[in-house]
């Protein structure tokens, strides 16, 4: 039997990346329960007037979102890794960088996409203008795209290591500043009535550069990692 082309063996890698999610939903649910509790502690902390709130809410919506994605990236391989399967990944015949792409489409759809979709809500809980919303929502899907491509760099490079939650954490947050900065302002000019679009398009841009070069990197860390 001939080995299938590589666009249907990255589709069944994707097929089965998402099934093995919905099949372990405490994973999928602990990012949205996370970024539920923070919101709610920055009431108190804060205080409830309408008006801080708001000032505050582009800010502390993305470092939610960037905090809930780090928290599930360390996981990203380590299943595979434990029972052998992502050894046999590095051994078939398709290339490794267009196959972990399924991994990283996966990430993304179960934990960036989740926290864009209700990230309204926790919006509203924070007084963010609604005129602002929407802008939240496309900044958090193309931004999340970027922390779990850069985020699977160093999944990629530690998940040989019982512990590397913390290093995962020293490896890749400096990378997710940009897209924290960008991300943020382009809430922020949607409050202040500035355009947003720039900051939207420089996001798309971190976007393309990371579709480009992120899958290398992360082919080239499983190998050392596997290797090792």
């Amino acid at each position: 039997m001939s080995a299938p082309g590589t666009l249907p063996f990255c589709l069944r890698l994707l097929r089965r990346q998402l099934v093995l999610a919905f099949r372990r939903p405490i994973e999928i649910g602990n990012p949205l329960l996370f970024f539920a509790m923070v919101v709610a502690l920055f009431p108190l902390g804060l205080g409830p007037a309408p008006e801080q709130l708001s000032g505050f809410a582009p800010g502390i919506l993305w470092i939610i979102a960037l905090l809930s994605n780090l928290l599930t990236s360390d996981a990203v391989f380590r299943s595979d890794f434990e029972d052998g399967s992502l050894e046999q990944l590095l051994l078939s015949p398709q290339p490794l960088f267009l196959s972990v792409l399924a991994y990283i489409a996966a990430h993304w759809l179960v934990t960036g996409v989740l926290l864009a979709l209700v990230s309204p809500v926790f919006a509203l809980m924070l007084n963010l203008p609604v005129q602002a919303v929407g802008v939240l929502v496309a900044s958090l899907l193309l931004g999340s795209a970027v922390l779990s491509l850069v985020g699977c760099i160093g999944a990629a490079l530690t998940v040989g290591l019982k512990r590397g939650g913390m290093l995962i954490s020293l490896l890749i947050l400096p990378f997710y500043m940009p897209v924290l900065i960008f991300g943020s302002a382009a809430v922020q000019g949607a409050v202040t009535g500035v355009p947003a679009g720039p900051y939207l398009a420089i996001l798309g841009a971190m976007l393309c550069l990371a579709i480009a070069l992120a899958p290398l990197a992360i082919a080239a860390g499983l190998r050392i990692s596997v290797d090792a």
